[in-house]
């Protein structure tokens, strides 16, 4: 017996301290871009364009980058939720439960997630090449959207699946068609898609390796698909590889824009699914 709660008190206890440890990087992570990247920031910064001498510490700022993360990760997640919710109901609702297809599916899925960004990019870049085409926008969203997509699958899957089956049967037995039992199910499942769409747009706002392949960097604005786009992920990579200590400041500034992204979106998403979940059958 003693053994017992000798074995419960020594778990309570690691699990007291991974907890902490966990605090303690990310509170190390928060601190050093605070105290590096506060002090550059300025108003100048979000709101001007790199100048001509910016990336030697004189005048401008990374409105280049902002508007060109927001350009990506919105058509981004866009596109992958036309994409991934037809493809979620056709799992749970088109497909019986038990199906061969739909575990291949989902097993395919889990291997695409798990996949590194890089390697997105890469493929990205070969095709690009194939095809003739240089760095751009588009290029940036179609890496962004085949990163995303299987996050989108996988998140909003679980929580389908979760999903009732008996009132599935319910709905058909009182004359329902799919399509009419799908707008159920998209109710129920909304604070998933909420979910998903939060963890796609974080991973997809603070990818690097995707976009630097495809998406190229520019010092302006770009007006079309055809137009390289800067990152935010690049403007911090870039400044931070330059030795002049300003701009190295400069690229924990952009890291703290970023970081502010990422915790107004977690708040959002957060928001967003309470909501939904009110609508939830209990």
């Amino acid at each position: 017996m003693k053994l017992k709660f000798a074995e419960e008190r020594l778990f309570k206890v690691l699990m007291i301290g991974a907890t902490l440890a966990v605090f303690a990087f990310v509170g190390s992570i928060i601190y050093s871009i605070l105290s590096k990247g506060w002090g550059a920031m300025s108003w100048d910064m979000i709101t001007k364009l790199p100048g001509g001498g910016f990336y030697v510490g004189k005048e401008g700022g990374f409105l280049n980058a902002i508007v060109g993360s927001v350009y990506v990760v919105g058509a981004s997640a866009a596109l992958g939720l036309l994409v991934s919710i037809p493809v979620v109901f056709y799992l749970n609702v088109y497909l019986k439960r038990g199906s061969r297809f739909a575990y291949v599916a989902r097993l395919a899925y889990d291997v695409l997630f798990g996949i590194p960004s890089i390697v997105y990019g890469a493929f990205g870049f070969t095709i690009m090449i194939y095809f003739g085409l240089k760095t751009s926008l588009l290029g940036g969203i179609i890496v962004i959207t085949l990163l995303i997509i299987p996050i989108f699958i996988r998140s909003m899957d679980e929580v389908a699946r979760q999903f009732p089956r008996e009132i599935l049967d319910a709905a058909y037995s009182l004359g329902a068609t799919r399509l009419e039992t799908i707008r159920v199910v998209l109710r129920q499942i909304a604070p998933g898609i909420a979910t998903a769409t939060l963890l796609s747009v974080g991973r997809a706002i603070g990818d690097a390796a995707g976009v630097m392949f495809t998406a190229g960097y520019t010092d302006s604005i770009p007006t079309s698909l055809s137009q390289p786009a800067a990152t935010l992920p690049l403007a911090v990579f870039f400044q931070l590889s330059s030795p002049i200590k300003e701009v190295q400041d400069r690229a924990y500034a952009a890291a703290l824009v970023l970081t502010l992204i990422v915790l107004v979106l977690s708040i959002l998403g957060r928001y967003v699914t309470n909501r939904f979940s009110k609508h939830k059958l209990k």
